[in-house]
């Protein structure tokens, strides 16, 4: 289409004029290395608690400065994947499960097959549909991956008598709620709990109760504009561009090209449910980590691909490109150790950690988390990865929280809605430029539609982090 077609240039221009994220991280690490040279280096002292590395408080002292050469400026990238094996390959062997998975065609037809059956329900398509995406996008991050069923949205909803963006909201806001709640996400909150030393997936009964206000909003607000455009469509934020759009016959014809649901696709889906359950118990009754949880999505992913019966020779292809799909994000995070690399070697990290902490305890208790979160929201402009920002912050948030007397599962907490909600309205988002360019719907007709709903879901992340801070989640 002429209008998908402009918007598509539009973004890359646009693209082409925000820095890529490596480039980004890249700087930060010269940025560290002349820093070695400024910062006074210092230390904390350290000791076991638990199993756990924990900082002694007020124990910070001056130590001798050493300086990041040159060579060990780019010496710091090797070390950084290095010290992140164990995180990167879990989610390269994880992101090839799910390719796995992806190739089957199990989720697409299943989830086709379910907004299909509420067609001609006006009332429960929207809710249901974004329920199904956040269930998706809380066990699996989904996010990039549901780009593929923006014009199925879109069909129904202009099929509805609604427009584009009712039909896009419907999928990634849907899934933005969930991975947000992100329950099991494994690839932010299962990245950053690992780096944080707590109990993988631990805190899912409060994260699930925050997920209800998450999606209850989101699903009120995307209902409450669909409402007012079916009413009246001038109301639509793109409404010159619906104007000039395909009628309900050609929208019908485009979703008929997906996938049936078919019995294979039934059992596949009861093998990867079944997967995800045995998980939760491995995770909380035989105290599994990241290396269980690999070996048992690799085995969900095999299984589903030998069931679909796509072939040995077309599962591993489908293995290694689900693997090529997460190579940005589980690169990003050697490249994110790096950094780490460099201001540990440099001795100043602990010198960052004593001037946040010096800035961040100057605000009332309950707010120190919420400090943290607005940190997180910040570098998430600049590192869109979560996986990469949880590699980034999470090993000067986690002493962070030891100093200010918070738990590291509220550290978690302010990381994950820090790098979770603005997802849905920064430009530097792949997942929201991909859904924006498949829609044809221009960047800041996006804004207008979905910026009061992100301050929506601040509030509920700032209250949910007070009420952790005072619960001591």
């Amino acid at each position: 289409m002429k209008t998908t077609t402009n918007v598509e240039n539009n973004l890359n221009e646009r693209k082409k004029k925000i820095p890529h994220t490596y480039a980004i991280i890249f700087c930060i690490m010269i940025i560290a290395a002349i820093a070695t040279y400024f910062v006074p280096a210092g230390q904390f002292e350290r000791t076991e608690v638990d199993g756990r590395t924990v900082v002694v408080k007020d124990s910070y002292q001056v130590v001798e400065s050493n300086p990041t050469t040159f060579f060990e400026l780019f010496k710091a990238i090797p070390e950084g994947m290095a010290s992140g094996a164990t995180i990167i390959f879990y989610i390269f062997l994880v992101g090839g499960a799910f390719g796995i998975i992806r190739a089957t065609g199990t989720i697409e037809a299943g989830i086709y097959k379910a907004v299909l059956k509420l067609e001609k329900r006006d009332k429960l398509l929207i809710p249901i549909t974004m329920i199904l995406f956040s269930i998706a996008g809380a066990t699996t991050g989904m996010a990039e991956e549901s780009i593929i069923f923006v014009p199925i949205g879109i069909a129904i909803a202009r099929a509805l008598g609604y427009d584009a963006v009712t039909g896009t909201a419907m999928i990634s806001l849907g899934a933005a709620s969930g991975f947000i709640g992100g329950m099991m996400n494994p690839f932010t909150v299962g990245v950053a709990q690992s780096i944080a030393e707590v109990p993988m997936f631990s805190g899912i009964g409060f994260r699930f109760v925050v997920y209800l206000f998450v999606i209850s909003l989101a699903i009120w607000y995307v209902m409450r504009y669909a409402s007012k455009v079916k009413a009246d469509p001038s109301c639509s934020v793109v409404y010159d561009i619906e104007m000039k759009e395909m009628n309900k016959r050609q929208s019908a014809q485009q979703a008929d090209q997906f996938t049936k649901f078919t019995k294979r696709h039934a059992l596949i889906l009861c093998i990867i449910i079944s997967g995800l359950a045995f998980n939760m118990y491995g995770v909380f009754n035989w105290d599994w980590y990241l290396t269980e949880l690999t070996a048992s999505f690799i085995i969900i992913g095999f299984a589903s691909g030998i069931v679909s019966g796509i072939g040995i020779n077309n599962m591993f292809d489908a293995f290694v490109d689900g693997m090529k799909l997460v190579a940005f994000g589980a690169l990003i995070v050697g490249f994110a150790r790096a950094i780490l690399v460099i201001l540990e070697s440099g001795f100043i990290i602990d010198t960052i950690i004593q001037g946040l902490t010096s800035v961040i305890s100057s605000l009332p208790n309950t707010l120190n988390a919420v400090g943290m979160f607005f940190v997180q929201v910040f570098v998430n402009f600049f590192i869109p990865s979560g996986s990469g920002q949880a590699a980034t912050t999470m090993p000067i948030m986690t002493p962070l929280a030891d100093l200010l007397g918070i738990s590291r599962q509220v550290a978690v907490l302010a990381f994950q809605y820090g790098d979770g909600i603005t997802n849905s309205i920064i430009p530097t988002s792949a997942a929201l430029m991909g859904y924006l360019a498949v829609a044809g719907i221009p960047y800041e007709r996006w804004v207008k539609f979905v910026w009061k709903l992100i301050v929506g879901w601040l509030i509920i992340a700032i209250v949910a982090l007070i009420v952790a801070v005072q619960m001591g989640v």
